[in-house]
């Protein structure tokens, strides 16, 4: 496939700006031959526009014909090829294995939402009918169910070129949900998105889906314009947590504000608890190693705060735990900004005189080196915000507490995370499962006995948390809850039922289960 490095705008392709700009080998540093026209301000209007104007065809297609755009979409990436493969693994320094993977979740979670909205609960449905008889007032016929907010701007993610990026959750849910989507492609991964955007272009022609329902644009310096443009209704972002905050206040002082559901920065918090540590310590230091060096450390869910209580076999772990951080060999990150991010994140601790370095090579060259450090106590009693600032990078701060009482007392110091992670043995949980009731509080996910990173794609899986976490605790961005970030209620009162949309009609023609005066049914009325 010829990259042309072309705006796409309401299904045709747009070069209008001067500005070039460029994606780099992630290994070596050097510019990829392939020239990407940043977006003027003027094709960012176009771009929203398009998908405003998409928006009354596409969000009134049935929930069926959205699927089949889904399940399209799907199949056109599982078609891509090794030479795809090839250009994400220049591009991001990813191994080909972890990159056909990501393939596999990405196509997956677009068949998963085709299914959400094939089965139709996503509606929502809720009848209420008239009792024209009830005293002292009547009741009038109240009918509610979603719809999709509108055009949804969603930034590509640096660590995901593919789940978390041009076809990924956040457009995923969107689409689904009903609203057309304009793309912001992430610089550092921009040929992949370009292939991904073709294979979504394709499945929108194949599918008859209206020119805008996609539409993306590439540049550094278009994502103000596209967050206060007046048909944007949403917006979806995985990054760091000063570029969410800016959306966030971007949005908010709009004249029309709207949301922004930003995943941005979490730690990650990790407890091993004592039982824990006394029956398998070493095997908990290995998988652990394991889990803070994945991926050159680049996950969101990446353990980045490990407490444990003093005690002799905390003090052997941590040796070992220490052995084996100092043992991991340096890797290539994504590119070069996040490497300056990570050597940022670690001149920062090692200045910090409550924080010590325990293992790990010197950081230089071009590579991320595994660094294991531990912090005094009082920098999580007393709110020290370095400690609870992420460093993206194969990294991990270890602090010791005395007692069960200090663990209390430093966890409501934490900020809002995405994961919680108990290491427990059954004692444990007896001495120890009234914290449970602390991590509700703290993070979106909570682990028994397992390592955060790694995030299955279903129904149940919440990918959010309070913030920092993310800046809306109330939703999710993987897994099927994440659609309804982009919906919202419409209530019918007292409408002919010819006029309902099918969902709310009394034939219940798309056999969905409603909550009819307050009863789950799927008969008709």
């Amino acid at each position: 496939m010829q990259i042309l490095g072309q705006n796409y705008i309401n299904g045709a392709r747009s070069a209008l700006g001067d500005v070039v700009v460029h994606s780099l080998d992630a290994s070596t540093g050097e510019k990829l031959p392939y020239d990407f026209h940043q977006a003027t301000l003027g094709e960012v209007d176009a771009a929203a526009k398009a998908a405003a104007a998409a928006y009354p065809t596409y969000r009134t297609l049935s929930a069926a014909k959205r699927a089949d755009f889904l399940d399209a979409i799907a199949a056109e990436i599982d078609a891509l090829g090794d030479d795809f493969v090839a250009l994400v693994c220049q591009e991001t320094a990813l191994p080909a294995g972890r990159i056909q993977g990501e393939r596999g979740r990405t196509s997956g979670q677009m068949r998963l939402f085709a299914q959400v909205l094939r089965r139709g609960d996503f509606y929502g449905a809720r009848i209420d009918r008239a009792l024209p008889e009830r005293q002292p007032m009547p009741r009038p016929d109240l009918r509610q169910y979603r719809i999709g907010l509108g055009p949804v701007a969603v930034f590509g993610a640096s660590n995901f070129p593919l789940a978390f990026s041009t076809a990924g959750g956040d457009t995923a849910a969107a689409l689904a949900a009903g609203c057309p989507v304009v793309f912001k492609a992430h610089s550092g991964h921009m040929a992949t998105a370009e292939f991904v955007a073709d294979a979504i272009v394709r499945a929108a022609e194949k599918t008859g889906m209206p020119k805008g329902v996609f539409n993306m644009i590439y540049g550094g310096g278009v994502g103000e314009a596209l967050v206060k443009h007046p048909a944007i209704q949403a917006v979806g972002f995985t990054g760091s947590l000063r570029g969410g905050r800016a959306l966030c206040d971007m949005a908010a002082a709009r004249p029309q504000p709207i949301p922004v559901f930003a995943e941005m920065s979490s730690i990650n918090p990790m407890l091993l608890l004592p039982e824990a540590i006394k029956t398998r310590g070493e095997k908990i230091a290995a998988e652990l190693t394991g889990s803070v060096v994945l991926g050159a450390g680049q996950f969101c869910t990446n353990p980045g705060l490990v407490i444990g209580i003093r005690s002799a076999e905390f003090t052997a772990f941590l040796e070992r735990f220490a052995a084996l951080m100092g043992d991991q060999p340096a890797q290539t990150m994504l590119n070069p900004g996040g490497l300056k991010s990570y050597c940022h994140g670690l001149d920062n601790l090692h200045k910090h005189p409550g924080i010590s370095h325990l293992a790990g090579a010197k950081q230089e060259g071009n590579q991320a080196r595994p660094q294991l450090f531990k912090a005094d106590v009082s920098l999580l009693l007393n709110g020290d915000e370095l400690l609870q600032e992420e460093v993206f990078g194969p990294t991990t701060i270890v602090v010791e507490v005395a007692d069960k009482a200090e663990l209390v007392q430093a966890l409501h110091g934490l900020h809002g995370q995405l994961t919680a992670t108990l290491i427990a043995e059954p004692a444990d949980l007896d001495a120890y499962g009234d914290l449970l009731a602390l991590l509700e509080q703290k993070a979106g996910r909570l682990l028994l006995n397992g390592y955060p990173t790694g995030v299955e794609v279903c129904d149940s899986m919440v990918h959010g948390g309070p913030y920092p976490a993310t800046s809306d605790a109330r939703g999710t961005s993987v897994g099927t809850l994440a659609i309804d970030r982009f919906l919202r209620p419409v209530c019918y009162q007292n409408y002919p039922d010819a006029f309902l949309p099918e969902a709310l009609q009394n034939a219940n023609p798309l056999g969905i289960q409603r909550l009819v005066d307050g009863t789950p049914s799927k008969e008709a009325l």
